[in-house]
Protein backbone atom coordinates (compact mmCIF):
# COMPACT_ATOMS: atom_id res chain seq x y z
CA UNK A 1 0.00 0.00 0.00
CA UNK A 2 2.73 2.29 0.93
CA UNK A 3 3.96 1.84 -2.66
CA UNK A 4 1.06 3.99 -3.59
CA UNK A 5 2.54 7.14 -2.63
CA UNK A 6 5.72 7.07 -4.40
CA UNK A 7 5.02 5.38 -7.73
CA UNK A 8 3.51 6.26 -11.06
CA UNK A 9 4.15 7.51 -14.75
CA UNK A 10 7.03 8.87 -16.07
CA UNK A 11 5.80 12.93 -16.69
CA UNK A 12 5.41 13.41 -20.74
CA UNK A 13 7.76 14.93 -23.12
CA UNK A 14 6.92 18.18 -24.33
CA UNK A 15 4.92 19.55 -21.62
CA UNK A 16 4.84 23.52 -21.08
CA UNK A 17 6.04 25.55 -18.18
CA UNK A 18 3.29 25.85 -16.36
CA UNK A 19 -0.64 24.38 -16.37
CA UNK A 20 -3.43 27.06 -16.44
CA UNK A 21 -6.29 26.25 -14.48
CA UNK A 22 -9.12 27.24 -16.71
CA UNK A 23 -11.54 24.27 -16.96
CA UNK A 24 -14.96 25.20 -15.75
CA UNK A 25 -16.87 22.87 -13.59
CA UNK A 26 -14.25 20.55 -13.82
CA UNK A 27 -15.28 16.95 -12.32
CA UNK A 28 -13.86 16.58 -8.49
CA UNK A 29 -11.18 13.87 -8.08
CA UNK A 30 -9.03 12.88 -5.23
CA UNK A 31 -5.57 10.76 -5.26
CA UNK A 32 -5.87 7.17 -4.10
CA UNK A 33 -2.92 6.92 -1.66
CA UNK A 34 -4.64 10.12 0.75
CA UNK A 35 -7.83 8.36 0.63
CA UNK A 36 -6.18 5.26 1.24
CA UNK A 37 -4.04 6.92 4.49
CA UNK A 38 -4.14 9.32 7.49
CA UNK A 39 -1.74 12.29 5.80
CA UNK A 40 -4.34 15.26 6.69
CA UNK A 41 -4.92 16.02 10.37
CA UNK A 42 -8.93 16.30 11.39
CA UNK A 43 -8.01 19.30 14.01
CA UNK A 44 -9.55 22.44 13.83
CA UNK A 45 -6.53 24.44 15.49
CA UNK A 46 -3.35 23.80 14.90
CA UNK A 47 -2.05 20.45 14.98
CA UNK A 48 1.51 20.24 15.42
CA UNK A 49 1.60 16.28 16.28
CA UNK A 50 3.73 13.76 14.53
CA UNK A 51 1.30 10.90 13.18
CA UNK A 52 2.62 7.97 12.84
CA UNK A 53 0.37 4.84 11.25
CA UNK A 54 0.93 1.32 9.96
CA UNK A 55 -1.41 -1.22 8.62
CA UNK A 56 -0.70 -4.14 6.57
CA UNK A 57 3.15 -3.40 6.50
CA UNK A 58 2.80 0.24 5.37
CA UNK A 59 4.49 2.58 8.08
CA UNK A 60 3.77 6.03 7.44
CA UNK A 61 5.07 9.64 9.23
CA UNK A 62 3.29 12.32 8.50
CA UNK A 63 5.56 15.83 9.74
CA UNK A 64 4.35 19.04 10.76
CA UNK A 65 6.13 22.14 10.08
CA UNK A 66 5.83 24.78 12.80
CA UNK A 67 2.69 26.06 10.99
CA UNK A 68 0.82 22.86 12.06
CA UNK A 69 -0.32 19.63 10.24
CA UNK A 70 -2.14 20.31 6.37
CA UNK A 71 -5.64 19.56 7.68
CA UNK A 72 -8.23 17.59 5.34
CA UNK A 73 -9.77 21.31 4.09
CA UNK A 74 -6.56 22.31 2.98
CA UNK A 75 -7.21 19.24 1.30
CA UNK A 76 -9.21 21.39 -1.58
CA UNK A 77 -6.57 22.47 -3.00
CA UNK A 78 -4.89 19.22 -4.11
CA UNK A 79 -8.54 18.10 -4.82
CA UNK A 80 -8.92 21.04 -7.18
CA UNK A 81 -5.51 20.75 -8.42
CA UNK A 82 -5.78 16.80 -9.61
CA UNK A 83 -9.20 17.55 -11.23
CA UNK A 84 -7.80 20.10 -13.40
CA UNK A 85 -5.11 18.24 -14.26
CA UNK A 86 -7.16 14.96 -14.64
CA UNK A 87 -10.12 16.87 -16.83
CA UNK A 88 -7.11 18.42 -19.18
CA UNK A 89 -4.90 15.30 -19.49
CA UNK A 90 -8.54 13.32 -20.61
CA UNK A 91 -9.18 16.46 -23.31
CA UNK A 92 -5.63 15.68 -24.57
CA UNK A 93 -4.03 18.76 -23.48
CA UNK A 94 -0.38 19.12 -22.08
CA UNK A 95 -0.38 19.54 -18.43
CA UNK A 96 2.86 20.74 -15.73
CA UNK A 97 3.47 20.39 -12.62
CA UNK A 98 3.17 24.02 -11.77
CA UNK A 99 -0.10 25.45 -12.02
CA UNK A 100 -1.45 28.55 -11.99
CA UNK A 101 -4.40 29.47 -11.16
CA UNK A 102 -7.12 31.34 -9.89
CA UNK A 103 -8.37 31.70 -6.20
CA UNK A 104 -11.61 32.93 -7.00
CA UNK A 105 -12.67 29.86 -9.02
CA UNK A 106 -10.70 27.61 -6.90
CA UNK A 107 -13.18 28.74 -3.55
CA UNK A 108 -15.74 28.69 -5.64
CA UNK A 109 -15.40 25.23 -7.25
CA UNK A 110 -14.62 23.96 -3.25
CA UNK A 111 -17.77 25.80 -1.98
CA UNK A 112 -15.83 27.68 0.48
CA UNK A 113 -16.59 31.38 0.90
CA UNK A 114 -14.69 34.23 -1.26
CA UNK A 115 -14.54 37.35 1.80
CA UNK A 116 -10.77 39.23 2.74
CA UNK A 117 -10.79 36.54 5.26
CA UNK A 118 -11.21 33.37 3.33
CA UNK A 119 -8.17 34.83 1.14
CA UNK A 120 -6.24 35.20 4.26
CA UNK A 121 -7.27 31.34 5.00
CA UNK A 122 -5.93 30.13 1.83
CA UNK A 123 -2.91 31.76 2.42
CA UNK A 124 -2.35 29.83 5.80
CA UNK A 125 -3.60 26.37 3.96
CA UNK A 126 -1.00 26.83 1.68
CA UNK A 127 1.93 27.41 4.27
CA UNK A 128 0.42 24.13 5.86
CA UNK A 129 0.79 22.28 2.74
CA UNK A 130 4.17 23.14 2.34
CA UNK A 131 5.98 22.67 5.27
CA UNK A 132 3.97 19.32 5.92
CA UNK A 133 6.37 16.52 5.17
CA UNK A 134 5.73 12.48 4.56
CA UNK A 135 8.49 9.72 5.38
CA UNK A 136 6.83 6.23 4.46
CA UNK A 137 8.83 3.11 3.35
CA UNK A 138 8.34 1.02 -0.02
CA UNK A 139 9.66 -2.18 -0.05
CA UNK A 140 10.82 -3.65 -3.54
CA UNK A 141 12.96 -6.29 -5.05
CA UNK A 142 13.51 -7.54 -1.24
CA UNK A 143 14.48 -4.29 -0.11
CA UNK A 144 13.14 -1.87 2.25
CA UNK A 145 13.05 2.23 0.85
CA UNK A 146 12.11 4.96 3.14
CA UNK A 147 11.82 8.19 1.49
CA UNK A 148 10.67 11.64 1.99
CA UNK A 149 8.44 14.04 0.30
CA UNK A 150 6.24 16.98 0.95
CA UNK A 151 2.28 17.35 -0.12
CA UNK A 152 3.46 20.32 -2.60
CA UNK A 153 6.88 21.76 -3.72
CA UNK A 154 6.22 25.31 -3.70
CA UNK A 155 3.98 28.11 -3.65
CA UNK A 156 3.41 32.22 -4.72
CA UNK A 157 0.45 34.75 -4.83
CA UNK A 158 1.02 37.50 -6.61
CA UNK A 159 -0.93 40.77 -5.43
CA UNK A 160 -1.55 44.09 -6.73
CA UNK A 161 0.22 46.66 -4.74
CA UNK A 162 -1.04 47.76 -1.48
CA UNK A 163 -2.71 51.48 -1.64
CA UNK A 164 -2.27 53.63 1.59
CA UNK A 165 -6.30 53.65 1.08
CA UNK A 166 -7.26 50.09 0.31
CA UNK A 167 -4.76 48.54 2.49
CA UNK A 168 -3.56 44.98 1.02
CA UNK A 169 -3.75 44.72 -2.80
CA UNK A 170 -6.31 42.22 -4.12
CA UNK A 171 -5.35 38.59 -4.70
CA UNK A 172 -4.14 38.46 -8.60
CA UNK A 173 -3.27 34.87 -9.46
CA UNK A 174 -1.98 31.70 -7.58
CA UNK A 175 0.86 29.69 -8.75
CA UNK A 176 1.43 26.18 -6.83
CA UNK A 177 3.77 23.62 -7.72
CA UNK A 178 2.98 19.86 -6.74
CA UNK A 179 5.34 17.16 -5.37
CA UNK A 180 7.06 14.83 -7.51
CA UNK A 181 4.49 12.15 -6.51
CA UNK A 182 1.55 13.70 -6.18
CA UNK A 183 2.07 14.59 -10.01
CA UNK A 184 2.55 10.99 -10.69
CA UNK A 185 -0.04 9.67 -9.08
CA UNK A 186 -2.31 12.08 -11.62
CA UNK A 187 -0.39 11.34 -14.73
CA UNK A 188 -0.60 7.02 -13.79
CA UNK A 189 -4.79 8.55 -13.20
CA UNK A 190 -4.63 6.98 -9.45
CA UNK A 191 -7.44 8.93 -8.80
CA UNK A 192 -11.19 8.75 -7.96
CA UNK A 193 -14.45 10.75 -8.40
CA UNK A 194 -15.82 12.59 -5.73
CA UNK A 195 -19.45 13.90 -4.99
CA UNK A 196 -19.43 17.61 -5.35
CA UNK A 197 -21.28 17.47 -2.23
CA UNK A 198 -18.12 16.12 -0.64
CA UNK A 199 -17.40 20.40 -0.59
CA UNK A 200 -20.68 20.78 1.75
CA UNK A 201 -19.43 18.39 4.68
CA UNK A 202 -17.90 20.81 6.83
CA UNK A 203 -17.25 18.72 9.54
CA UNK A 204 -13.65 17.04 8.78
CA UNK A 205 -14.17 13.67 10.03
CA UNK A 206 -17.54 13.32 8.19
CA UNK A 207 -15.14 14.21 4.96
CA UNK A 208 -12.61 11.62 6.10
CA UNK A 209 -15.04 9.15 6.88
CA UNK A 210 -16.66 9.76 3.18
CA UNK A 211 -12.92 9.32 1.44
CA UNK A 212 -12.59 5.73 2.83
CA UNK A 213 -15.86 4.95 1.87
CA UNK A 214 -15.72 6.13 -1.82
CA UNK A 215 -12.73 4.26 -1.54
CA UNK A 216 -13.23 0.98 -0.19
CA UNK A 217 -16.96 0.32 -1.57
CA UNK A 218 -15.71 1.31 -4.98
CA UNK A 219 -18.69 -0.71 -6.86
CA UNK A 220 -19.46 -3.21 -4.24
CA UNK A 221 -22.78 -2.84 -3.17
CA UNK A 222 -20.97 -1.80 0.50
CA UNK A 223 -18.26 -2.20 2.88
CA UNK A 224 -17.94 -3.88 6.39
CA UNK A 225 -15.16 -2.63 9.06
CA UNK A 226 -14.84 -2.49 12.83
CA UNK A 227 -14.82 0.24 14.45
CA UNK A 228 -11.00 -0.28 16.01
CA UNK A 229 -9.75 -0.42 12.10
CA UNK A 230 -12.02 2.84 11.38
CA UNK A 231 -10.55 5.02 13.90
CA UNK A 232 -7.26 3.74 12.92
CA UNK A 233 -7.84 4.53 9.27
CA UNK A 234 -9.42 7.78 10.22
CA UNK A 235 -6.47 9.21 11.47
CA UNK A 236 -8.71 10.53 14.38
CA UNK A 237 -7.20 11.35 17.82
CA UNK A 238 -10.45 10.48 19.54
CA UNK A 239 -10.56 7.88 22.15
CA UNK A 240 -12.52 4.90 20.92
CA UNK A 241 -15.35 5.56 22.72
CA UNK A 242 -15.59 9.18 21.90
CA UNK A 243 -14.98 8.14 17.84
CA UNK A 244 -17.91 5.48 18.18
CA UNK A 245 -20.15 8.01 19.38
CA UNK A 246 -19.17 10.41 16.68
CA UNK A 247 -20.10 7.45 14.24
CA UNK A 248 -23.43 6.74 15.95
CA UNK A 249 -24.12 10.36 15.19
CA UNK A 250 -23.15 10.24 11.42
CA UNK A 251 -25.70 7.40 11.48
CA UNK A 252 -28.38 9.20 13.14
CA UNK A 253 -28.20 12.31 10.86
CA UNK A 254 -26.67 10.41 7.49
CA UNK A 255 -24.77 13.22 6.28
CA UNK A 256 -22.55 11.29 3.52
CA UNK A 257 -23.43 11.67 -0.38
CA UNK A 258 -23.98 8.60 -1.67
CA UNK A 259 -23.16 6.60 1.12
CA UNK A 260 -25.36 5.17 4.64
CA UNK A 261 -24.19 4.12 7.24
CA UNK A 262 -25.57 1.48 9.94
CA UNK A 263 -24.56 -0.22 12.95
CA UNK A 264 -23.83 -4.03 12.90
CA UNK A 265 -23.42 -6.52 16.02
CA UNK A 266 -20.04 -6.99 16.96
CA UNK A 267 -18.83 -3.39 16.78
CA UNK A 268 -19.06 -3.25 13.06
CA UNK A 269 -20.15 -0.20 10.89
CA UNK A 270 -21.39 -0.77 7.77
CA UNK A 271 -21.51 1.47 4.64
CA UNK A 272 -23.94 1.12 1.72
CA UNK A 273 -24.19 2.71 -1.14
CA UNK A 274 -27.97 4.67 -0.81
CA UNK A 275 -28.40 3.55 -4.67
CA UNK A 276 -28.63 0.31 -3.49
CA UNK A 277 -32.12 -1.36 -2.23
CA UNK A 278 -31.59 -3.93 0.60
CA UNK A 279 -33.84 -6.26 2.31
CA UNK A 280 -32.07 -5.19 5.66
CA UNK A 281 -30.97 -8.81 6.48
CA UNK A 282 -28.81 -9.80 4.21
CA UNK A 283 -27.40 -6.46 2.92
CA UNK A 284 -28.91 -8.30 -0.79
CA UNK A 285 -29.84 -5.93 -3.55
CA UNK A 286 -33.27 -6.03 -4.49
CA UNK A 287 -34.91 -4.87 -7.64
CA UNK A 288 -32.25 -2.28 -8.61
CA UNK A 289 -31.40 -1.66 -12.14
CA UNK A 290 -28.41 -3.63 -13.65
CA UNK A 291 -26.19 -1.79 -16.55
CA UNK A 292 -24.11 -3.88 -18.98
CA UNK A 293 -20.38 -3.07 -19.14
CA UNK A 294 -20.58 -1.62 -22.66
CA UNK A 295 -23.24 0.87 -21.54
CA UNK A 296 -20.85 2.61 -18.91
CA UNK A 297 -17.97 2.50 -21.45
CA UNK A 298 -20.81 4.54 -23.67
CA UNK A 299 -21.19 6.98 -21.02
CA UNK A 300 -17.89 7.70 -20.59
CA UNK A 301 -17.62 8.63 -24.40
CA UNK A 302 -20.52 10.95 -23.49
CA UNK A 303 -19.31 12.49 -20.86
CA UNK A 304 -15.04 12.72 -21.16
CA UNK A 305 -13.36 12.38 -18.23
CA UNK A 306 -16.61 11.46 -15.89
CA UNK A 307 -16.14 8.67 -13.67
CA UNK A 308 -18.68 6.50 -15.57
CA UNK A 309 -19.74 4.65 -11.66
CA UNK A 310 -20.08 7.47 -10.27
CA UNK A 311 -22.69 8.73 -12.68
CA UNK A 312 -24.12 4.98 -12.34
CA UNK A 313 -24.11 5.66 -8.59
CA UNK A 314 -25.93 9.19 -9.05
CA UNK A 315 -28.44 7.56 -11.20
CA UNK A 316 -29.51 4.60 -9.42
CA UNK A 317 -30.10 7.74 -6.34
CA UNK A 318 -32.23 9.71 -8.49
CA UNK A 319 -34.23 6.12 -9.55
CA UNK A 320 -34.54 5.94 -5.54
CA UNK A 321 -36.06 9.42 -5.58
CA UNK A 322 -38.51 9.03 -8.16
CA UNK A 323 -40.05 6.01 -6.51
CA UNK A 324 -38.06 3.28 -8.18
CA UNK A 325 -40.29 2.58 -11.14
CA UNK A 326 -39.82 -0.27 -13.20
CA UNK A 327 -37.51 -0.03 -16.15
CA UNK A 328 -38.30 -2.22 -18.96
CA UNK A 329 -34.97 -0.85 -20.95
CA UNK A 330 -32.84 0.40 -17.85
CA UNK A 331 -29.60 0.74 -19.84
CA UNK A 332 -31.51 3.32 -23.05
CA UNK A 333 -32.66 5.40 -19.45
CA UNK A 334 -29.22 5.74 -18.19
CA UNK A 335 -27.99 6.48 -21.45
CA UNK A 336 -30.78 9.27 -22.05
CA UNK A 337 -29.93 10.48 -18.64
CA UNK A 338 -26.50 10.97 -19.09
CA UNK A 339 -26.96 12.84 -22.33
CA UNK A 340 -29.60 15.17 -20.64
CA UNK A 341 -26.89 15.82 -17.25
CA UNK A 342 -24.01 16.70 -20.31
CA UNK A 343 -26.55 18.56 -21.82
CA UNK A 344 -26.58 21.05 -18.74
Amino acid sequence: MAAELAAGAIPPEGQGDFFLCDIFGAIPKNDLASMEHPLFSLATRPDRRILNYQHNGAEITVTPSVKGLATIHDKDILIFCISQLMAALNAGRQVSRTLHLKAHDLMVATNRETSGDAYRRLREAFERLAGTRITTNIVTGGQEVTTGFGLIEKWEIVRKAPSPKKGAGKMVSVAVTLSDWLYRAVLSKSVLTLSRDYFRLRKPLERRIYELARKHCGRQNSWQVSVEVLLKKSGSASPRRVFRKMIRGMIQNQPLPDYALEELDGDVIRFSQKAAVTDGLSGAVLNAPSLKPETLEQARMLVPGADAYALEAEWRAMWLRTGSPRLRMPDAAFLGWVRKRAAG
